[in-house]
């Protein structure tokens, strides 16, 4: 922004000099033209008023004298015709006399006693009857070179260039300082922003200098994001909080129902086990709502990961898991490289994938890893799949298939829609060739040349093993 005030300060000062000085410079050029040509048809009438009398008296040997001297002083050149329009003298050493020139116009207005006034190839003249009268006797030319008029033109535009340059010079700091001013707070204020993008606005924007509008801005977002900062500290509090609050009730809950089990007739374990469980999907409901407001509230910047390093080591987790339900895990792809994603994020997708992946997928089929050329993850199941209208309907909240197996909570897709989504991707869902589900995950590829060294990191069990939260597809 500070670019585009000074170009309109400077085009403005320019349009302002133009408007002054280009008129300025042309009047000036054409008084110049105008005074030396008065001044070579004054020269030139006295000349020929002089010329003339030595002409009416026969003197003919003064002429060159006369028109010499002027020549020598003022740097033109003098002709001398007599009535016939026979050269009688020329200040020019290369100039002939006793020739005629009559029939050059100049020559021949004059001797019908009518004076020419002309500019032409950079040659101002003069060409003036020597006459008493009605009877002429001679006539006098008198060139001047507009050499000496167009150099001191020409001092004249570069001295207003000058100027102009000047002024611009003084307009472009003076608008410089300005725009920097006026520019400020906004400077600030787009700092003040990235940090709240952040999570934490350190340093709020300046609200001391600059405009009254600007500054009035500053202090308003300053409040804006003071505010918010409150209430996403507040969330972040009920996140840690309600996670022990909630989970101590629940298990409590868990463990009186279990212990109605001796009293009760055999023919109420069925509605006991059946509370028992509904108390369990509660738990992991609730536990999985809380990981995803963390999620939401957490502003974390993502960093290069190396993916092939993350596929082998969920891998090897979920190897044993997949054995007892006798279904096979494989990695296919050429190796996807570095890609960028928050800390953390990847572990937590391909557990959720694979795990919904095993949930579906029945006893001797293969759960397949590919990595695809762009970046891109796909965990292929050979479970029963999905419809057109469950695939759109996925990623929404609590969202489950009227599948009476699926002890989900709906939360499983939308955490793994955001983890991916802060991460700089996308997630989609599509049907595998043959039977089954295709969840694909495209990723930003990282540059190799800026990503860092990922540190292998201990095997630990997958979170999903344990029925953690949001492990199941809303189905």
């Amino acid at each position: 922004m500070t670019r585009r005030l000074l170009l309109s300060y400077l085009g403005l000062a320019v349009l302002v000099l133009a408007g002054l000085e280009l008129p300025l410079g042309w009047i000036y050029a054409r008084g110049e033209i105008s005074r030396a040509s008065q001044s070579v048809e004054r020269d030139a009438s006295m000349l020929a008023e002089v010329t003339e009398e030595n002409i009416e008296k026969g003197n003919f040997e003064a002429l060159p004298d006369v028109v010499g001297d002027y020549a020598t002083r003022t740097g033109g050149r003098v002709v001398v015709t007599d009535k016939q329009g026979i050269v009688l003298a020329d200040s020019d050493p290369s100039g002939r006399t006793g020739i005629s020139i009559a029939a050059q116009p100049d020559i021949a207005r004059a001797l019908r006693n009518q004076p020419t006034v002309a500019t032409a190839d950079d040659v101002l003249s003069a060409t003036m009857p020597g006459s008493s009268g009605t009877t002429v006797r001679g006539t006098l030319r008198l060139t001047y070179p507009m050499s000496e008029v167009n150099a001191r033109v020409h001092r004249i535009w570069g001295a207003l260039a000058l100027a102009g340059a000047c002024v611009l010079a003084a307009v472009a700091l003076a608008a410089f300082t300005l725009a920097r001013w006026i520019t400020h707070p906004l400077r600030t204020l787009e700092a003040a922003t990235a940090q709240l993008a952040d999570g934490r606005l350190t340093n709020p924007p300046d609200a001391t200098t600059g405009p009254p509008e600007l500054r009035s801005l500053a202090a308003s977002f300053t409040h804006t994001a003071t505010r918010l900062q409150h209430l996403l500290e507040a969330q972040q509090a009920f996140a840690s909080e309600a996670s022990h609050q909630l989970k101590t009730p629940l298990t409590a809950l868990r463990l009186r129902l279990e212990n109605f089990e001796p009293y009760l007739d055999p023919r109420a374990h069925g509605s006991l086990e059946e509370a028992v469980g509904e108390v369990e999907r509660l738990g992991r409901m609730v536990q999985g709502l809380l990981a995803l407001a963390r999620l939401e509230n957490s502003a974390t910047t993502p960093e290069p990961v190396d993916l092939d390093t993350v596929i082998a080591d969920r891998v090897a987790m979920w190897e044993s898991l997949a054995a007892e339900q006798y279904v096979a895990l494989a990695v296919t792809g050429r190796t996807a490289g570095r890609v960028w994603a928050i800390p953390g994020a990847l572990d937590q997708i391909i557990d959720n994938l694979v795990a919904n992946a095993l949930r579906v997928s029945p006893p001797g089929t293969t759960i397949t890893l590919h990595r695809a050329p762009g970046a891109e993850l796909h965990v292929i199941d050979q479970g029963p799949g999905m419809t057109e209208a469950e695939r759109a309907r996925a990623f929404d909240r609590f969202w489950r298939a009227s599948d009476s197996r699926n002890d989900g909570t709906g939360l499983g897709l939308p955490i793994v829609r955001h983890l991916v989504h802060a991460s700089g991707g996308d997630i989609g869902l599509h049907p595998a060739p043959g039977t089954g589900l295709d969840a694909a995950v495209r990723l930003r590829q990282a540059a190799a040349g800026r990503s860092r060294e990922v540190r292998a990191r201990p095997r630990s069990a997958p979170a999903t093993a344990t029925a953690g939260p949001g492990l199941h597809w809303g189905r």
